[in-house]
C-alpha cells in the first residue's frame, strides 16, 4: 500500500513497553513452572496436572505481542491519501448584536403566541446555532437599554432573554435610530472582529432618524442583518391580559384603535447600506437555517480564502480487528483443558 502515513507516529515508543511488558509474563511464564519441577516430579506434575506444553505458552506469548502491536498500530492511525475537499481557510470570530424591539406592538398575536415570544424563541435558537462567537442583547422600544454586554456565556444570555418582556424598557414606541446607536456603542472598540447586528422589530420608526444612525453603524464596521415582522399592510393589536384572559384592542390617548404596520422598505434601506439583509418573516416563523447558512455564515467567514484539502482513508480499523484476533487466540491458548482432579480420576479410572 503506497502513500501510507501516520497521523498519530509518537505512539510508535509505546513499542518498547509492551517488549517489556511479553519479556515479564514470559519470565513469570517459565518461571512457574521451573517451581513446580522442584518439588514435584515430571511423572507426577502428567498426571496430577495438565499444563501447557512450551510450544502452547511461546505461541501465547507470541499472540499477546501481536496483540499489542496491532493496537499500537491502530493508534498511530495509518492513513493514505483519499478525495480533496473545497473547506474554508478561516473562520473569523465574530461580535453578533441582537437588537429586539419590545414595545407593545410585539404583543400582537398575529404570530402565535405572540410577535415578542415567537421573537425571542427565535433569537434563542439562533444564539444555540452560532456558538463559538460574542453575543448580546439590546432591548428597545421608545428607548433602547443593553441588558446583556457581548458575552460568551450563553447560559446568561439565555437567562436575560427569558426575562425580556414589554416592561423592560419604560418608555412606549418604537425608536430603531436610538437602538442601532446604542448597539453600535455597546460593540465596543475592538475592530479586531467581523460585527454583526440582528435587529427585529415590527414597526414603523417614530422620529428617530434611523438613517443617520445607520451611517454610525457603516463607520463602525457593523453590518445589519434586518428582520421585519408584521404585515406591511397593518394589523390591528390585541392583547390579552395575563390575569382574566380578556383581549382588548390596542387604542392610542384619542381611542383611536392602532395599527402596526411593518415599514420594510426602511429596513431593507438599513440593511443595504451596511452591506447586510432585510428578512421579511411577516407573523411566520423564522426559517433560523437559511438566515444563518445565506447571511450570517458569510459575514464571518473569509470566503475568499478557500483551499483544497485532501481528506485522508483512515485503515485503523484493520489493525482493531487483527489485534481482537490475535486476543482470541492467546486465551484460547492460555485456556484449561481440564482441571487437576479430573485429570487424576480420568487415570486412575483406566489405569
Amino acid at each position: 500500500m503506497e502513500g501510507i502515513v501516520f497521523a498519530n507516529p509518537n505512539w510508535v515508543h509505546v513499542v518498547w513497553p509492551a517488549m517489556a511488558l511479553v519479556v515479564a509474563l514470559a519470565f513469570l511464564e517459565f518461571r512457574g513452572r521451573d517451581l513446580l519441577a522442584r518439588f514435584v516430579s515430571s511423572t507426577m506434575q502428567t498426571r496430577l496436572a495438565e499444563s501447557a506444553s512450551t510450544a502452547r505458552r511461546v505461541v501465547k506469548l507470541v499472540l499477546i505481542f501481536a496483540t499489542l502491536l496491532f493496537g499500537i498500530a491502530a493508534l498511530m492511525r495509518p492513513q493514505t491519501p483519499g478525495g480533496t475537499e473545497a473547506v474554508a481557510a478561516r473562520r473569523i470570530s465574530a461580535d453578533i448584536m441582537v437588537v429586539l424591539d419590545v414595545s407593545k406592538s410585539m404583543l400582537a398575536e398575529d404570530a402565535a403566541p405572540n410577535r415578542l415570544a415567537r421573537a425571542k424563541a427565535d433569537v434563542a435558537e439562533f444564539v444555540d446555532r452560532v456558538t463559538g462567537h460574542r453575543v448580546g442583547l439590546v432591548a428597545f422600544a421608545g428607548r433602547a437599554a443593553v441588558m446583556s454586554p457581548l458575552t460568551t456565556d450563553y447560559g446568561f444570555f439565555h437567562l436575560v432573554l427569558n426575562s425580556v418582556d414589554s416592561a423592560s424598557v419604560s418608555r412606549g414606541g418604537t425608536r430603531i435610530g436610538d437602538a442601532i446607536h446604542k448597539a453600535v456603542a455597546a460593540f465596543g472598540i475592538n475592530r479586531g472582529v467581523s460585527r454583526v447586528m440582528l435587529l427585529i422589530t415590527d414597526g414603523e420608526d417614530h422620529d428617530s432618524y434611523p438613517i443617520d444612525a445607520v451611517e454610525e453603524a457603516v463607520n463602525a464596521g457593523v453590518r445589519i442583518v434586518a428582520i421585519g415582522f408584521g404585515s406591511e399592510t397593518g394589523s390591528e393589536i390585541t392583547l390579552t391580559d395575563p390575569d382574566t384572559g380578556a383581549k382588548t384592542l390596542l387604542a392610542d390617548r384619542d381611542g383611536v384603535v392602532v395599527r402596526s404596520r411593518l415599514d420594510g422598505e426602511l429596513l431593507r434601506e438599513l440593511a443595504l447600506r451596511t452591506e447586510g439583509v432585510y428578512v421579511p418573516a411577516g407573523t411566520s416563523a423564522i426559517d433560523l437555517d437559511a438566515i444563518v447558512e445565506a447571511h450570517i455564515e458569510p459575514l464571518v467567514t473569509d470566503a475568499s480564502a478557500r483551499l483544497q484539502r485532501r481528506a485522508p482513508t483512515e485503515h485503523y480499523f484493520w489493525l482493531v480487528l487483527g489485534a481482537i484476533v490475535c486476543l482470541g487466540g492467546a486465551v484460547w491458548a492460555s485456556a484449561f483443558r481440564a482441571s487437576s482432579w479430573e485429570s487424576f480420576r480420568r487415570r486412575r479410572m483406566t489405569a
